[in-house]
């Protein structure tokens, strides 16, 4: 991995979100959104996920930010998972039977009774997600701190969005696909359509203000630019704009698939769960990783070994 901003950023919004969002709770301005703990649904929507990550190059809320950027592949992974949502929505009945057993809603505060445990337990593991970025910045090498103010960001929006006086809820990205590819096709007649019609109508607005906010800081920082392939994808993949569109596109669907499988992304997933220090969250989070690892290795691996190379 040429660039760890992204798991910087990640750790250190978990560490720092996990702690503030225990007091924020423990204070009664906040309340739990902990997803159940669906075993088979979170280790195959985690590798389906982290597959579609590989070969994208965006998780769902990173789309939104880059197409208001001016990526022109961020667009078309847009497109491939808007289909990705719909088709899920078509075959859920039909492949429910991978998801289960149901473990319910489990995270450390549901595991330990004495709140004084939880706060250290909450306050040990927030600082070993701190130092594991602050580790992974060292293997890094790199001396931007961009990576820490944007975990801290995560962290402290989290918390507002969390709490009672702003939405209740927590962040989340992946349920717009299925809820826009729904209602653009007419497929909203049924059972998946009415569990999602709330949260993603939410998240499509939120979706729509990441957007906005991409598109205007790159205008002010005159940095907006129409762009298909960037440099990482040039550098293992060539550039070959016909090859980029169609594994833009597949990326999306693998995406978002994988996310509705799930039930969450890394937004839904990995840092509001993770903040809450969820189970279910923590496993998808892991299967994600691997099934980033394990795609990247063969989607890129020919290649960056003979660019490394020849470098």
């Amino acid at each position: 991995m040429d660039n760890l901003s992204v798991p910087k950023a990640i750790a250190v919004a978990i560490g720092v979100g996990s702690i503030l969002l225990s007091v924020t709770i423990g204070f009664g301005y906040a309340g739990y959104h902990v997803k159940p703990f669906i075993l088979g649904g979170i280790i195959f929507g985690g590798l389906i996920f982290g597959s579609g990550m590989a070969i994208l190059g965006y998780c769902p809320g990173t789309l939104a930010i880059s197409l208001g950027e001016g990526s022109i592949d961020a667009f078309i992974g847009i497109l491939g998972g808007l289909i990705g949502g719909w088709v899920f929505t078509l075959i859920l009945p039909s492949i429910n039977g991978i998801f289960g057993p149901d473990f319910g809603a489990i995270s450390l505060g549901s595991l330990i009774e004495s709140s004084e445990a939880f706060y250290l337990i909450t306050l040990i593991i927030g600082i070993l997600f701190i130092a594991i970025a602050f580790w992974l910045n060292k293997k890094d090498g790199a001396s931007s701190k961009r990576w820490l103010y944007a975990g801290i960001a995560l962290a402290f929006l989290n918390v507002l969005v969390f709490s009672k006086a702003a939405f209740s809820r927590p962040i989340g990205a992946s349920t717009t696909f299925p809820y826009l590819g729904d209602l653009i096709t007419g497929s909203t007649q049924n059972n998946y359509f009415s569990k999602i019609e709330h949260s993603g109508n939410w998240e499509a607005i939120f979706l729509a203000g990441a957007f906005i906010a991409g598109l205007v800081i790159s205008v002010f920082k005159k940095d907006f630019k129409l762009t298909l392939i960037h440099t990482n994808w040039a550098k293992y993949k060539g550039t070959d704009n016909s090859s980029r569109i169609l594994w833009a596109f597949v990326g999306g669907f693998i995406l978002i698939f994988g996310a509705r499988v799930a039930g969450g992304c890394t937004s839904g997933h990995i840092l509001s769960g993770g903040m809450q220090l969820s189970v279910s969250s923590l496993v998808f989070a892991l299967f994600t990783f691997v099934g980033l690892l394990i795609t990247g290795r063969i989607f890129y691996g020919k290649n960056m070994k003979t660019t490394q190379a020849n470098e």
